[in-house]
């Protein structure tokens, strides 16, 4: 057998050898483009079956459902417990209570007493003296008051105007104060019985800043709250609000102004 017929018989073994091979790739790709067709045929099926953006209906815009926030109440028809007396707010000029006289003779508003004398009683009961040294008065005495202090300021070298002015931040101006509500009390410590900043550190007035709340009673003008009270920090003036707003404020560290702005209109 001469060598180029035994070339020929190589090379025609190898391809027989090399023709299940091809097949096999041949066959894997024919499967290849045959998934390849079904996942584009498929994803334009599912594109199809998706509603056309046109036909989908516009949501219709619900109508607003009525606020279910209520209207702020006029301050007007706050209960009688909350009148507010400031500047802003002077007392109506038919204002009329009905009195009651505590033990040492001085007035408060008849329906408080009872709140009065059981937050006194405990008070004493802790073993403490609290002594009330002014309740209510009237506007004509409010007047006398206010009037005997801008006296005092114009000896110190104020004038007339000047003294006015100082004079409204530590005695109300007549017919705006507290005291003229009858819902007022100045309560003292028995053996410290000067009104000024002192009287914050007594035994008496730390009990009361306690637990005046749990009686309805709130410290009218607390430290901090001048510009909104218009009235100095007094650590001995008491007002009788209610339990339910005496605890609210107490809580929050709001003063009247400030808690009735939360809850009437017209503050």
């Amino acid at each position: 057998m001469s060598r180029s017929h035994s070339r020929r018989q190589l090379a025609s073994y190898r391809r027989r050898r090399r023709s299940p091979i091809s097949v096999l790739i041949f066959l894997a790709a024919l499967v290849m483009l045959a998934v390849v067709l079904f996942q584009v045929f498929r994803s334009r099926g599912e594109a199809e079956s998706l509603p056309s953006p046109s036909v989908i209906p516009s949501p219709v815009p619900s109508t607003p459902a009525p606020s279910d926030v209520p209207s702020p109440v006029p301050l007007e028809e706050a209960p009688w417990y909350l009148m507010l007396a400031n500047l802003d707010h002077p007392l109506p000029a038919d204002w009329e209570i009905e009195t009651v006289t505590i033990s040492n003779g001085l007035e408060v508003d008849q329906r408080i007493i009872s709140a009065l004398d059981d937050m006194l009683d405990d008070c004493r009961a802790a073993g403490l003296s609290p002594l009330v040294c002014s309740a209510y008065r009237t506007v004509q005495r409010q007047a006398e008051l206010f009037e005997e202090k801008i006296d005092v300021l114009m000896a110190d070298g104020l004038s007339y105007d000047e003294a006015y002015a100082a004079a409204a931040t530590v005695v109300a101006i007549p017919g705006t104060s507290e005291h003229n509500l009858g819902l007022a009390v100045d309560i003292c410590a028995l053996d410290y019985q000067i009104l000024d900043d002192a009287q914050a550190d007594t035994p008496e007035q730390q009990w009361l800043m306690e637990h005046c709340a749990e009686y309805g009673f709130i410290l009218r003008y607390p430290k901090g709250k001048e510009d909104m009270t218009g009235i100095i920090w007094e650590p001995w003036h008491y007002r009788y609000v209610g339990v339910e707003a005496a605890q609210e404020i107490s809580q929050s560290g709001l003063c009247l102004e400030e808690y009735l702005a939360l809850h009437y209109s017209g503050v």
